[in-house]
């Protein structure tokens, strides 16, 4: 059934429901796009950039920006910048590519991006926006550029799969279940208190 993800319990949800909520419909739509956002992570160079690095080369968009102000364990650079120091290592010419890197966490990978990507590429020149994200980060994520984000622009979802936490498997490790229970927890909460827009998905009850 169709439901508010502001009226879902974290603490009530089967295995099934978080499944649902995470990963259901959440298909990418393979439309041509204006600027890959590629939100950094610890493990987003083994991940999510050979995706971004896929579409770019598909000709999906010809710009990237890599957000994330974390630095990395055992370095002196930011996930950004290991995310473009990366890319280009693999092919991807430096003026296609945009860093943002200040941000901490997903909300202010959204927020702090805004001001780089207006000065790079005009944000009324941007309409639809290729998300490259982890499959269990992608609902959470996508509302957050939803509600940051001027609402003329469109987004693909363009998620990629980890070894541990895609959804017909996360239930089989302790860490794929912990990442799935957090992250469940998060996204409703966040919706609860208002950080990020609601939502309908799809649940069976």
């Amino acid at each position: 059934m169709l439901i508010n993800i502001s009226q879902l319990d974290p603490n009530k949800l089967n295995d099934l429901q978080m499944t649902e909520l995470l990963y259901k419909n959440l298909e990418d739509d393979n439309v041509i796009g204006d600027l890959i956002f590629v939100p950094g992570s610890n493990k987003a160079v083994e991940y999510r950039l050979p995706k971004a690095i896929e579409l770019y080369e598909q000709g999906r968009a010809n710009k990237i920006i890599f957000s994330g102000g974390v630095k990395c364990e055992g370095r002196d650079i930011t996930e950004a910048q290991l995310l473009k120091q990366e890319a280009m290592r693999k092919g991807i010419p430096e003026k296609d590519i945009i860093i943002e890197d200040i941000s901490l966490h997903s909300k202010e990978n959204v927020i702090a991006s805004l001001l780089v990507i207006d000065r790079a590429l005009n944000l009324h020149h941007i309409k639809r926006i290729l998300v490259v994200t982890t499959n269990f980060h992608m609902r959470r994520f996508n509302l957050t550029l939803k509600t940051f984000m001027p609402d003329w622009i469109n987004y693909s979802i363009c998620s990629v799969d980890d070894q541990t936490t895609k959804e017909d498997n996360w239930f089989n490790y302790p860490l794929g279940r912990k990442r799935v229970e957090m992250e469940s927890s998060k996204l409703i909460n966040y919706v609860k208190q208002g950080f990020i827009i609601d939502e309908e998905v799809d649940i069976t009850f």
